[in-house]
């Protein structure tokens, strides 16, 4: 199969409601991102508990497995970039490329009950390093590869789109491929 990468800028849902999977970012509350992120880390193991985990619905949409894997990777990245929002002046991130690390890690035969266990981890870390996120640091910025800015603020809104979404795709059968 031809990967066709997502090569999206998915930074326009700040500004604009996912019509794929309903997130508004204007309606997050920046200080329960923590507890989304736990209810939303809380409902992946009953997703990896089924016989077709790693059954991809159709040619060009991934299995509940591989998006789980993904949604577990982006809680560690972006645990590591929020650290360094908050103890760096204005760090630069590097590009990081979703569709090539899927097929470097083959997401598609990891084994689920491993991949529940490290995205349950994954989110509670990246959970309370937001928890831990000072009043006076929402506004501290990081600049993604392409120039986008971020604060902490427009960060944590930006995050919480992912696995939103993902969870979405993986309940409701619409999940497009990413690798």
């Amino acid at each position: 199969m031809v990967i066709e990468p997502d090569d999206k800028d998915w930074t326009w849902v700040l500004s604009t409601p996912c019509p794929e999977c309903g997130f508004d970012a204007a309606a997050v509350d920046r200080n329960l991102i923590g507890d989304a992120i736990r209810a939303n880390a809380d409902l992946w193991p009953a997703l990896l508990d089924r016989d077709d985990v790693a059954v991809r619905p159709s040619d060009g949409r991934w299995s509940a497995l591989e998006y789980a894997c993904h949604v577990r990777d982006v809680f560690v990245l972006f645990d590591e970039r929020l650290r360094r929002m908050l103890t760096e002046d204005g760090p630069e991130f590097e590009n990081w490329d979703q569709d090539v690390t899927a097929v470097e890690k083959r997401y598609n035969l990891q084994d689920p009950v491993l991949v529940a266990d490290n995205l349950f981890v994954a989110g509670e870390s990246v959970a309370a390093t937001w928890d831990r996120v000072a009043d006076d640091q929402w506004d501290r910025r990081g600049f993604r590869s392409d120039g986008s800015v971020f604060t902490v603020d427009s960060f944590a809104r930006y995050f919480m789109h992912d696995p939103v979404h993902h969870l979405v795709d993986v309940v409701t059968g619409n999940a497009e491929l990413r690798a």
